[in-house]
């Protein structure tokens, strides 16, 4: 396989989880359910900690934890929820990287025209906003600490918080996890000198208990941004 490829696995399960996932339901069984859906498409292993999916609700979504001290609670899925999934499959070195913040209304998950309860459709909207200033302003010689920077400005504006436990908001994708490297402050390196980078704003409004994720990996084409 190739990258994308490995990235339409994420995807495909993504799709997957938004067409199952019912109140009641344990977030142990969402992330079971992702896990073998991703396995069945072909992932090998799982690049992040051995873990497919990181799986939060509720005031959980706000949390930001590594892998290697994360365990997925005992919290079951309400009929008005939130819930944050954050997918890692591999296959041989190959990895893929996919995020959403999933809105549950009425039993059902929704998409955000749908969405009846403003902050949580706000929190959404600000995703969409953050990767389309991504886009907007990205080019092969822009480095990682320039959108560092640009969109934590950003973030901060619009009266949202970065909830990142180490700050960044993305990294490249490689081969072997040390050689990551970060959109974080002090990172020089541009982003057309990675293959292929991730930007995942883990947002929170200021005073709120709910966070917002959205992850897509990028790369360059012909000098244009471009989601893999």
């Amino acid at each position: 396989m190739d990258y994308p490829q490995v990235q339409n696995i994420a995807k495909d399960t993504m799709a997957y989880a938004r067409q199952s996932i019912r109140p009641g339901m344990r977030l142990l069984d969402v992330r079971r359910m992702c896990e073998a859906k991703m396995r069945a498409l072909g992932a090998e292993s799982f690049w992040y900690w051995n873990i497919g999916a990181l799986v939060f609700a509720g005031d959980e979504t706000a949390k930001s934890v590594s892998g290697r001290k994360y365990k997925t609670s005992d919290r079951i899925i309400r009929p008005n929820d939130i819930i944050t999934i954050d997918l890692s499959p591999q296959v041989g070195k190959i990895w893929g990287d996919y995020a959403r913040t999933v809105i549950v209304q009425n039993g059902e998950v929704v998409e955000m025209g749908s969405m009846k309860n403003p902050e949580w459709k706000r929190g959404l909207q600000m995703e969409d906003f953050l990767h389309e200033a991504l886009c907007a302003f990205a080019a092969p010689q822009t480095t990682f600490e320039e959108v560092y920077f640009r969109m934590n400005r950003l973030i901060e504006e619009k009266g949202f918080v970065n909830l990142d436990f180490k700050g960044n908001l993305g990294h490249s994708i490689v081969r072997r996890k040390r050689d990551r490297i970060y959109i974080e402050k002090g990172n020089a390196s541009r982003l057309g000198d990675a293959a292929y980078f991730t930007f995942e704003p883990h947002i929170g409004m200021k005073g709120s208990p709910y966070g917002y994720k959205k992850e897509n990996v990028y790369y360059f084409d012909n000098g244009k941004i471009t989601e893999l």
